[in-house]
């Protein structure tokens, strides 16, 4: 996979020029739209299928700070999946440094909000998930 960059704009800083911590998690869900779109199956696709994959949890290690106008470079990839839930980790680096580690969970629901089993629902997808955490390993 190749990773996705973010370009730190200078409205994502505060007042001391360093990229504000709540970016981060916006930068994560830029970089995992960008994997699903890399791994042919992109966010609008999924709802078209009727699948949506809310957050369910969030954790991010600070390592180092970032400032306007740092290129984030952000590799993804699929850390643990279950029939019903997706957890994709992230590493930041800016000119090689980390920056930040964090991963993400993800539900599966359907549209009326209940829970879908991605094994039954979406087999393909699911299979390409567990190659995914597989390589991973």
């Amino acid at each position: 996979m190749t990773p996705y960059t973010h370009k730190v704009q200078y409205y994502e800083t505060d007042q001391m020029q360093i990229t504000s911590h709540t970016n981060y998690i916006r930068f994560m869900e830029e970089a995992r739209s960008d994997y699903l779109e890399q791994i042919d199956w992109p966010y609008d696709q999924l709802e078209k299928s009727g699948v949506i994959s809310p957050v369910v949890n969030v954790n991010c290690n600070y390592k180092r700070t970032t400032t306007y106008p740092d290129l984030i470079e952000i590799t993804t990839r699929v850390h643990k999946v279950s029939r019903v839930k997706l957890t994709l980790a992230y590493q930041m680096t800016v000119s090689g440094q980390l920056v930040c580690q964090a991963e993400s969970s993800h539900c599966f629901l359907n549209q009326a909000g209940k829970i879908v089993d991605l094994k039954k629902a979406m087999p393909d997808f699911y299979q390409q998930l567990l190659e995914l955490q597989k390589q991973e390993l």
